[in-house]
């Protein structure tokens, strides 16, 4: 097994700032605009956003929120392994707001299929848009694309994308491992 370095804890939050500057440059003061992440890796990369916003752009009433899908997923109960869900944590009302979905690697784009119908338990938003750090752009099995994106990796499917967190893996990287 090997792994390759695609983005190193500086370029991480270079990428980290540049994507808090895109949601600012749609959504202004956030006012109707919500972030979720998905859980259970898109939390990582939705609070570090969320702290970006606040501190460094005096974004206020931010309202962030989590989302769990395990029950949402085409593929519960037909591995061998179970699924162990997550907490959503949404305290708040997404009816008519922007929900900007927030998860770290987009894959086949099932994920994303499950949060959509999972995030209709809470209402109905005016509009979904989707952030994703890494884009696996050529594994698509489903016709979803991200609004914002960190960065574009073509890997092909033996190719594993690993995202690190320092808060939960000890140092923000993002590595390309070959199975």
């Amino acid at each position: 097994m090997s792994q390759k370095v695609l983005l190193n804890a500086k370029e991480v939050n270079i990428i980290l700032n540049r994507l808090a500057c895109q949601l600012i440059e749609k959504h202004n003061k956030f006012t109707n605009t919500v972030l979720v992440g998905i859980q259970p890796r898109g939390k990582y990369l939705a609070n570090r956003l969320a702290k970006i916003l606040n501190e460094d752009y005096k974004i206020k009433n931010l309202k962030l929120g989590y989302l769990d899908i395990t029950f949402y997923r085409d593929d519960f109960r037909r591995g061998e392994k179970t699924l162990e869900a997550n907490t959503t944590q949404i305290d708040f009302i997404v009816e008519d707001k922007n929900v900007v979905f927030i998860d770290d690697v987009l894959y086949t784009g099932r994920s994303i299929r499950a949060a959509l119908t999972a995030i209709q338990s809470f209402g109905r938003p005016q509009e979904i848009e989707l952030l994703t750090l890494i884009d696996r752009r050529f594994s698509r099995h489903l016709p979803i694309q991200p609004d914002y994106r960190g960065r574009q990796v073509d890997a092909i499917n033996n190719e594993k994308v690993k995202v690190n967190w320092v808060e939960n893996d000890g140092e923000d990287s993002v590595y390309l491992i070959n199975n």
